[in-house]
C-alpha cells in the first residue's frame, strides 16, 4: 500500500515542479514578501478589544493622574517600583512605565505586557500620554504666539515594548508593528495556498475523471490509495515550495539588511537590543520600525515562525484537500464543481475576515475561539502566533485540526470512491449524504 501511494506522490510531484509557473513563482514571491515586511503597514479597526488594565508607574509625577479611562483602556497608578511591579502585578494587561525626564526624552515611556498587545492599545496609550505632557507645556509658555507654542511643544512618544513574563523581560524586545506584518502575511499565505492547491486537487481529479484515466488506475490501486497519493503529492509540492521561500527569505535578511541598511540605524537597532532606547534616530525612523527590523531578521524567530507555519498549513492542506478531492470526484467539469465547493470555501473567506479582526485584538474571545475550529484554525492561528500566544492553545489547536482531518478524510474517501466511477450526472448534497453512508 506505502510504495503504491509512493508512486503516485512522486508522479504528482514531478509534474508540478518541472512547470516553469512553479519556477518562476518559487522565485518572484519571496522577494515581494521582502517587500511587504519592511514596508509601513496600515491597519483599518474592524472590532474593538476587551478592557485591559494598565498599572501606571509614574515618575513624572503627573501624567497618571491625567490618563483618562476608555471603554478599552484603563489606567490605575500604583505606588509600586517598576521592578516590584512587573514581579508582583502580572494580573494587569500591561506596565506602563513614565520616566521623569519625558518632556526632554520622549523615548523613556516604556510598556511591559503581560498578554499579547496590538498596536491600536499602544496607540491609545501613546496618543493620551502625548496630549498630556502637550498641555503641560503649553501651560508653561505665553498663549499669545499659540501657533509657534503648538510647534515647538509637540511631543512624539516612542515606547519600547516588552514581553513580560513574571516579572522577567525577554532578551528580545516584543514589536507590535513586526506581528502584524507578519500576521498579515502568514495569514494571506495559508490563504492562498488552501484555495490554490486545493482547486488544484480537484482540477485534476476531474481532468483524469474525462479522460477515464481514472477507470484504469483504480483497476490497480484503491480508491482511498489513488486520493491519498493525490493529497500527499499536491502537498508535497507546496511544501517544497515553502521550505524555499524561507532559505530565500531568511538569506535576504540575514545577508543583504546589514548591507542596505546605513551603519547608523545598525547602531541604533543595537542600541534597542540591548534595552538602551537611543536618544536620537537617524533618518526619521521611529523606534517600533528599528524593534520590528530586529524582530524580523531574527533567524531564530522566523525559524519558529516557519516550523508552525508547515504544521498547520500540511494540516489545514490536508483537511481541504480531502473535500476538494471529494468535489472534483462528484462531477465532470469544473462549472458542475461550483455549487459544490462552495460550502468549503466559505471557512476559507469567514478566516480572512477574522484575521483582521484577530490583528486589531489577537487574545479576544473571537480570536480564540476561531483559532480552535479546525476549519478556520490554519488562518486564524497563523494570525495570532506572531503574537506570543501561550503554547498551550497552538498545541491544542494542531491537535484538533489532525484528528477532523481523519474523521474527514474518512468521509470523503467513500464520496471518492463512488464519484470516480460516475458520469453524466451532477450529485445533490443529499446523494452525496448517501454516497458517505455506503458501506
Amino acid at each position: 500500500m506505502k510504495s503504491k501511494i509512493g508512486i503516485i506522490i512522486r508522479r504528482e510531484f514531478n509534474e508540478r515542479v518541472k512547470k516553469k509557473s512553479f519556477i518562476i513563482t518559487t522565485i518572484i514571491t519571496p522577494l515581494f514578501m521582502i517587500a511587504l515586511m519592511f514596508a509601513p503597514v496600515l491597519i483599518s479597526t474592524y472590532s474593538g478589544g476587551d478592557t485591559k488594565r494598565i498599572a501606571v508607574v509614574d515618575e513624572s509625577g503627573y501624567i497618571a493622574e491625567e490618563l483618562i479611562n476608555n471603554g478599552e483602556l484603563v489606567f490605575e497608578e500604583t505606588a509600586l517600583p517598576l521592578e516590584l511591579a512587573r514581579k508582583e502585578l502580572s494580573d494587569y494587561f500591561a506596565i506602563l512605565y513614565i520616566g521623569e525626564d519625558i518632556e526632554v526624552n520622549p523615548n523613556s515611556i516604556q510598556i511591559y505586557n503581560n498578554d499579547a498587545s496590538s498596536i491600536s492599545v499602544e496607540q491609545g496609550i501613546v496618543m493620551q500620554i502625548s496630549s498630556v505632557v502637550q498641555n503641560k507645556k503649553l501651560q508653561e509658555q505665553n498663549i499669545e504666539n499659540l501657533p509657534q507654542i503648538l510647534e515647538e511643544t509637540a511631543v512624539h512618544i516612542n515606547p519600547q515594548s516588552f514581553k513580560n513574563t513574571a516579572g522577567k523581560v525577554d532578551a528580545e524586545e516584543n514589536s507590535s508593528i513586526a506581528s502584524t506584518v507578519l500576521s498579515y502575511i502568514l495569514g494571506f499565505i495559508l490563504y492562498m495556498f488552501l484555495l490554490i492547491y486545493g482547486v488544484m486537487v480537484m482540477q485534476s481529479v476531474i481532468e483524469e475523471k474525462n479522460s477515464r484515466v481514472l477507470e484504469v488506475i483504480v483497476s490497480s490501486v484503491s480508491p482511498f490509495q489513488l486520493m491519498m497519493g493525490k493529497i500527499l503529492g499536491v502537498a508535497s509540492v507546496a511544501i517544497l515550495q515553502i521550505i524555499i521561500w524561507a532559505l530565500l527569505i531568511s538569506g535576504l535578511v540575514y545577508f543583504v539588511l546589514p548591507e542596505v541598511l546605513p551603519d547608523q540605524i545598525l547602531e541604533a537597532m543595537a542600541m534597542v537590543k540591548q534595552g538602551v532606547p537611543p536618544t536620537e534616530i537617524p533618518g526619521g525612523t521611529e523606534l517600533g520600525m528599528l524593534q520590528a527590523l530586529l524582530v524580523l531578521s531574527d533567524i531564530g524567530y522566523i525559524g519558529g515562525i516557519i516550523v508552525t507555519l508547515l504544521i498547520f498549513f500540511f494540516g489545514g492542506f490536508l483537511l481541504y484537500a480531502a473535500l476538494f478531492a471529494a468535489v472534483g470526484s462528484s462531477v465532470d467539469n469544473p462549472q458542475d464543481a461550483q455549487q459544490l465547493q462552495t460550502p468549503i470555501m466559505m471557512p476559507i473567506i469567514v478566516s480572512i475576515m477574522v484575521m483582521l479582526s484577530v490583528i486589531n485584538d489577537p487574545t479576544s474571545d473571537v480570536a480564540f475561539w476561531f483559532s480552535m475550529i479546525p476549519f478556520t484554525s490554519p488562518i486564524v492561528m497563523m494570525a495570532r502566533i506572531p503574537y506570543g500566544i501561550p503554547t498551550w492553545e497552538i498545541v491544542v489547536s494542531a491537535v484538533v485540526l489532525y484528528a477532523t482531518f481523519l474523521v474527514v478524510v474518512y468521509g470523503a474517501s467513500k464520496i471518492y470512491r463512488v464519484g470516480i466511477l460516475m458520469h453524466g450526472k451532477k450529485p445533490s448534497l443529499k446523494e452525496l449524504w448517501k454516497w458517505m453512508r455506503y458501506k
